[in-house]
């Protein structure tokens, strides 16, 4: 964040959508109110370090780490925000105090702090707990503008995919061991995911549209959304109509995977280095892309989203209810949060990141892909355009170079090897300290092709196997007994 941005928030003073708390060594026990009356309401921004008159008295820097860390774990437990969520603290600096920047957006759930609901108006935070018309009134408004928390009280567990709760719960626990969902029956890991809900206006409880929509049998989603579909298009020799095409019309888990096994038949997967490793570019990006396509969607609307690769762009499309027009610019924009729920899923199992990071990973690595910065239009329908991937220069001569580098070292190997070699031995002459990497992407390899032997068969593991060049094969028949 900017300081000129800042500048003008504070400018702009205090409102339905910004807040200042002065906070000089520890949170006002009221920011979190604002932070609940923000996610109820539209959203906002919120400042520590600024007082009500607009003045900037700054955190005092020995306890900012200590106030980002109390923020961040406060309205990450339930018990302080119900239900939590995720919010990230940037500092800014100005005329050489700090401050802190969060910014709230609005969610599609009905908020609680410290198990009150507060709403906003104007400057103010509002305790409305026991007014139960603005409370009704608060569900309603959060059930017509995020369409994934529309209610359908007939959707049983028979017309959901328990195959696919199994799976995300696997997901889940192989981010972290001590995940929640680990121990949690399906209909529990369901209603914690906010996909269970009241209609305030039948006054029945049931499973959301998000709930069909990520976990739905295909038929049970189809009858709810009969023009649910997103269309996966090659368009490169016949542009008339198509190359190839895949009518997806299923749950977004299943249309991920589909859309990421049409983009790799179609893509390549461009070579690329980062801090030593080899990062898959292709499917870095396109996940980012395709997540996108899924899960920030008008599902209401019968437009249909689309994956579009022509000879020279490649181009998604999918409904949208804007907040804003025009180009996004990833190094100064506010995202938004167009199904909450269905979002925070999708983070939970390691699809998507947090809020907003998407834009700005396919910034960073889009260029090196496409040889182009992606560009996104916030329109009734949102857009993204990229350029078709091509070889450059740069491309070829970095592989070249990695390719020269490898040769060198498995001929160096090899004249190692002249002699047996214990894998500690080869791993310590070449000076490659990780054995993981260096048992799968040297040794492995070198073995697959027959460049280098093991002096005993059959016994990978064994603490007396040794290796040795195949140029010495003819010299070592006796070496299987070593």
């Amino acid at each position: 964040m900017k300081a000129s941005r800042i500048k003008a928030i504070i400018k702009q003073g205090e409102g339905i959508s910004v807040e200042f708390k002065e906070c000089k060594k520890e949170i006002s026990k009221d920011a979190y109110d604002t932070v609940c009356a923000f996610l109820n309401r539209n959203g906002g921004e919120l400042l520590l370090g600024v007082n009500d008159n607009g003045k900037i008295i700054g955190i005092d820097p020995n306890y900012i780490e200590q106030i980002r860390k109390n923020f961040v774990n406060a309205v990450n437990n339930p018990e302080k925000i119900n239900p939590a969520f995720y919010l990230t603290v940037e500092e800014v600096v100005i005329s050489g105090k700090s401050i802190l920047y969060i910014y709230v957006p609005g969610s599609s759930q009905v908020h609680r702090c410290n198990g009150k609901i507060f709403d906003r108006n104007e400057d103010g935070d509002f305790n409305i707990t026991n007014n139960t018309n603005l409370v009704a009134a608060l569900y309603l408004r959060k059930q017509t503008s995020y369409s994934e928390n529309r209610v359908y009280p007939y959707v049983t567990m028979k017309d959901l995919r328990s195959d696919l709760i199994a799976q995300v719960r696997e997901w889940a626990t192989i981010q972290n061991a001590r995940h929640p969902w680990a121990k949690m029956s399906d209909i529990n890991l369901i209603k914690s995911s906010q996909m269970y809900s009241k209609d305030y206006q039948s006054g029945k409880h049931g499973f959301t549209l998000a709930a069909v929509l990520i976990f739905g049998k295909d038929d049970v989603l189809l009858s709810i959304l009969p023009h649910f579909r997103t269309d996966a298009i090659l368009r490169k020799v016949d542009v008339d109509r198509y190359d190839d095409r895949d009518d997806i019309r299923t749950n977004l888990l299943d249309s991920h995977d589909r859309l990421m096994a049409f983009v790799a038949k179609h893509l390549p997967d461009k070579f690329f280095m980062e801090n030593g490793r080899r990062l898959n570019l292709r499917d870095n990006i396109f996940r980012e892309i395709i997540v996108n396509l899924l899960i920030h969607r008008e599902f209401l609307n019968a437009f249909p989203a689309k994956l579009v690769i022509e000879k020279d762009r490649i181009f998604t499309e999918n409904s949208n209810r804007p907040h804003g027009y025009g180009l996004i610019d990833p190094k100064n924009f506010s995202p938004f949060p167009k199904n909450p729920v269905i979002a925070r899923f999708f983070k939970q199992i390691a699809w998507s990141e947090e809020l907003g990071s998407g834009v700005r990973k396919l910034a960073k690595y889009g260029k090196i892909y496409f040889g182009a910065e992606p560009q996104c239009f916030e329109k009734d329908v949102f857009k993204m355009i990229v350029a078709t991937p091509q070889a450059t220069m740069q491309d070829t001569m970095q592989a070249t170079m990695q390719d020269t580098m490898q040769d060198k070292r498995t001929q160096e190997i090899l004249i190692f090897c002249n002699e047996p070699r214990t894998r500690e031995e080869i791993q310590n002459h070449i000076n490659i300290k990780n054995r993981d990497y260096f048992r799968k992407e040297i040794l492995n390899p070198l073995l697959e092709k027959n460049s280098l032997l093991p002096t005993i068969l059959g016994k990978p593991s064994s603490p007396k196997q040794k290796y040795y060049s195949v140029k010495q094969k003819a010299n070592n028949k006796t070496l299987q007994g070593i």
